[in-house]
């Protein structure tokens, strides 16, 4: 399963108003694991940013100016998220910004260009109702440094929602899920060729010892006497004969 977590920074908070997206950072996580893949760009947006957007990620004028503008650059995003599901904190933000972008370039919507889009913050909003879910708050509860998080930056925010996002999701791991070490299988106990089967001949088998044994007889004496019968348990055990009724 191919997974993207996306951010981006933008001049304003509204592309309604004419604000763009400065930087735009994707990192991929494949089969729950963050690999070395990465995309990260920062974009000419051709006006300033808001003084409030500026001190968030200090991305001047200046600097962004000897940056591509986002049609040159387009199809790099597009081809890093085809078919991958895209992870975005606070999804909705993101989007509309990335919509607009995209409109300009004359491509279609974000998501027409990925498998889907899941909100990290709609979830961790389930998992915590009431609590903070910003992502600092989510890197304090899972136990994740952000301690050189001085100023928003786009990988480095993809970067640690990353980390956060398979912490808080880790439910969703399979004590299957992990593939064989080798192609013939691995050689450890109960390791088969296949994933999601599993071979159970290396499972230690524990013996019932002779107190509980007598115990369990007991506890089938009181059930056969309750019912007038022998109980299930020992009709299962013991076969029924031609001439016995079966009820």
């Amino acid at each position: 399963m191919r997974q993207i977590v996306l951010d981006t920074e933008t001049t304003g908070l509204e592309p309604d108003q004419g604000h763009r997206v400065v930087e735009l950072a994707c990192v991929e996580i494949l089969n729950r694991r963050v690999t070395s893949r990465h995309l990260h760009l920062y974009l000419n947006p051709d006006r300033d940013s808001d003084p409030e957007a500026l001190r968030v990620h200090g991305l001047t004028t200046e600097f962004l100016s000897g940056h591509p503008r986002f049609p040159e650059v387009a199809h790099q995003l597009v081809d890093f998220v085809r078919d991958a599901e895209v992870i975005i904190h606070n999804a909705a933000f993101d989007v509309k910004f990335l919509n607009a972008e995209l409109r300009r370039a004359k491509l279609p919507p974000f998501t027409d260009l990925c498998a889907s889009v899941t909100d990290s913050l709609m979830v961790a909003r389930e998992m915590f109702p009431g609590k903070r879910n910003n992502l600092d708050a989510l890197c304090e509860r899972f136990g994740i440094s952000n301690a050189h998080r001085t100023l928003h930056g786009a990988l480095l925010d993809s970067e640690l929602l990353g980390e956060v996002w398979l912490a808080m999701t880790r439910g969703q791991d399979s004590l299957l899920a992990e593939a064989p070490d080798d192609a013939s299988g691995g050689s450890g106990a109960g390791a088969t060729g296949a994933r999601g089967r599993f071979d159970a001949s290396g499972l230690p088998v524990i013996q019932v010892d002779a107190r509980a044994l007598q115990a369990h007889e007991s506890y089938l004496d009181g059930l056969d006497k309750a019912a007038g019968k022998p109980c299930l348990w020992r009709r299962i055990d013991r076969p029924v004969e031609a001439d016995e009724p079966a009820g």
